[in-house]
């Protein structure tokens, strides 16, 4: 067997291996089910493609981030290393090709999306394939306490059974205590076996302000903080404005979405990268796997729905050790922003019945079929057509998708392939009939050798270019050709893949655990409560982060807004401990219901009783029993 330390050199060129991932390695190639919990930017990847080269055999990497592990696969041919994935919107002979090469042993690392391990094209090789190793990636998606439940996870446990003297290796972020225990139940460990890396970044000075005017407060930060570095909001017409906003103020800026096609995202974030667009304003669709270690500030124009989601888009700031900066914009209006959000994110019955029967019309799908079948979809497009609101419908496919009905995927770039099909007398013959068409098709065998007898991939725009024709014409002679069958043609796609799991029912028949919902909402609510906290209580933010994912005895971090002094909280630091005090006092004198305690304070301060109230609650100072608070 090789050593881990060797592979790591030749390959990655790295000489020592960062904090915990030795320990992690060194467990699997013992054979032990582990769970690596490490931050963002802790090198989670190298854990499972170190054991994979150190070993016979093949590492299954589970993952539902489907740009994710095409930018892996990518980066590992790059470095010699072969690899291959699969995902929604293949086509079957692609699918087929990848498998007998796997089953072959050609690759060390197949990746995999969840939704496709149990195919019937996949299930099938599984036991022929050389698995030495399972790595399952984002492993909170298995637990329905997280923030991110995918039902496909649940079935994972299931190949253990296939595959029972194959170590595991869950891997995550951000997972709570319940998470923690909870991902081990669902994948069956044979023990308890969690190796943890501290989620404190002491690098890192999290910061909350509460503000009106965010846009000139934004202005002022990057005058004042030097250095690359991201601003999120919530939606894509936002990102357009403020970076249009902050090159009005020359401070270079460019923004990034999910809408834009696959050349617009990659040029962005190339030259955000390389350090040629200072500032990136974005939705969470950036920074999923991006290296970028020199990220100086990282802001939030709005609070997001979880600690989850802002620890891990915050945790991109200052991955290179450096002093560097998480800062939230907060004011009143968010809170009920918030909330509204949340009531919206739980849609009624009769609402997703809605959507899920003009999914069908949309799809033109029978009735009874399209199970496994996959469709390119355009969230927009059908609002649109439908007349619905595009957050409904965004919410209504969620829980179709956590209920097992469908699956959603992120946008997929799938670049254009074409082959020549037809005999060279029949060419010949057609190239006569239609001289633009002769032209074309001379061209493409001239740049792509090989054209005739495989699939080659096409770049469209650099073709058109050479042809001096738009790409719009390009596309429609190719069309015009592969309906002469004249050529075999998949024009690119860069689209979100929609796949139906279960056959298309009548919408009224489809089946919705609503305790389940219940519940999943209710974690939902406990966890804007927390991310409501962490803005107006003035406890050290670092504090906040370490005790919510389970570090109870963690320190003042002493660089925070509230260590520091600046907080600009709703409830100053003295205030917080008067109310507190007398909250406690008053509980301690008779059991109170919630609106007899809020009764002995005037009505401007019912907010902050509330939300100290909530606080005590949380961290089981106070507890309720039939409706009373007692000590």
């Amino acid at each position: 067997m090789l050593k881990p330390l060797d592979i790591l050199l030749e390959y990655w060129g790295y000489s020592s291996f960062r904090p915990l991932q030795e320990d992690i390695i060194q467990s699997i190639l013992q054979g032990k089910d582990t769970l690596a919990l490490m931050p963002t930017g802790g090198g989670k990847s190298i854990c499972f493609q170190v054991p994979a080269l150190c070993q016979e055999g093949m590492c299954l990497v589970i993952t539902p981030l489907i740009a994710l592990m095409k930018d892996q696969v990518q980066q590992l041919k790059g470095r010699n290393i072969s690899a291959e994935a699969l995902y929604s919107g293949m086509s079957y002979k692609d699918i087929d090709r990848i498998l007998d090469n796997a089953v072959q042993g050609h690759y060390k690392l197949l990746y995999i999306s969840p939704e496709r391990l149990f195919t019937s094209l996949f299930s099938g090789r599984l036991p022929q394939l050389p698995i030495q190793l399972l790595a399952v990636d984002e492993a909170h998606c298995i637990s329905q306490w997280g923030y991110d439940f995918r039902p496909a996870y649940l079935k994972i446990g299931q190949i253990r059974e296939i595959l029972p003297n194959v170590p595991i290796l869950a891997l995550t972020a951000t997972a709570t205590l319940p998470v923690v225990k909870d991902i081990q139940e669902k994948l069956l460990f044979k023990e308890e076996n969690v190796l943890q890396k501290s989620f404190e970044r002491s690098n890192l000075s999290y910061i909350v302000l509460q503000e009106n005017n965010k846009r000139s407060r934004i202005i002022e930060l990057l005058r004042k903080i030097s250095g690359s570095g991201i601003i999120y909001v919530r939606n894509r017409r936002k990102t357009k404005e403020m970076a249009q906003s902050l090159s009005y103020h020359n401070i270079s800026a460019d923004y990034y979405h999910a809408g834009l096609n696959m050349e617009q995202r990659s040029e962005r974030q190339d030259r955000w990268i390389n350090n040629q667009t200072r500032i990136m304003v974005a939705t969470n669709a950036f920074g999923m796997g991006i290296d970028k270690p020199d990220v100086r500030i990282v802001i939030h124009w709005e609070l997001p729905d979880g600690l989850e989601a802002y620890y891990q888009e915050a945790g991109r700031a200052g991955r290179d050790g450096k002093p560097s900066y998480a800062i939230l914009l907060y004011n009143e209006g968010d809170r009920k922003k918030l909330l509204e959000q949340f009531e919206q994110s739980f849609p009624s019955t009769k609402e997703i019945q809605r959507v899920y029967r003009a999914l069908g019309s949309y799809l033109q799908l029978a009735t009874g079929g399209g199970k496994g079948q996959s469709y390119d979809f355009d969230l927009v497009d059908f609002s649109q057509n439908f007349k619905l609101k595009p957050i409904e419908v965004m919410n209504s496919l969620k829980i179709l998708s956590q209920a097992g009905w469908i699956s959603l995927s992120e946008a997929i770039f799938h670049p254009s392939t074409l082959k020549v099909i037809a005999e060279r007398e029949v060419l010949y013959d057609y190239g006569i009939r239609n001289p633009k068409m002769d032209k074309v098709i001379k061209t493409i065998l001239r740049s792509y050798q090989g054209a005739s007898s495989q699939e080659v991939f096409l770049k469209e725009e650099q073709l058109a270019r050479f042809l001096k024709i738009s790409n719009q014409q390009l596309q429609a002679y190719l069309k015009k050709m592969a309906q002469a069958e004249i050529i075999r043609y998949r024009p690119q796609k860069d689209k979100p893949q929609l796949t139906f799991l279960k056959d298309r029912l009548p919408a009224e028949n489809i089946i919705i655990d609503h305790q389940l919902l219940r519940f999943r909402k209710k974690e939902a609510n406990k966890r804007l409560n927390k991310a409501f906290q962490y803005t107006e209580i003035p406890i050290c933010r670092s504090q906040q982060l370490l005790k919510y994912f389970g570090q109870r005895n963690a320190k003042k971090c002493g660089q925070c807004d509230v260590c520091r002094g600046k907080a600009e909280h709703i409830i100053s630091k003295d205030e917080f401990k008067q109310m507190e005090k007398e909250i406690m006092e008053l509980i301690g004198q008779s059991s109170l219901n919630i609106n007899e305690l809020v009764n002995n304070f005037s009505m401007e301060k019912k907010d902050q009783v509330l939300r100290v109230t909530q606080f005590l609650l949380d961290e089981e100072r106070i507890k309720i029993e039939e409706g009373k608070l007692f000590i």
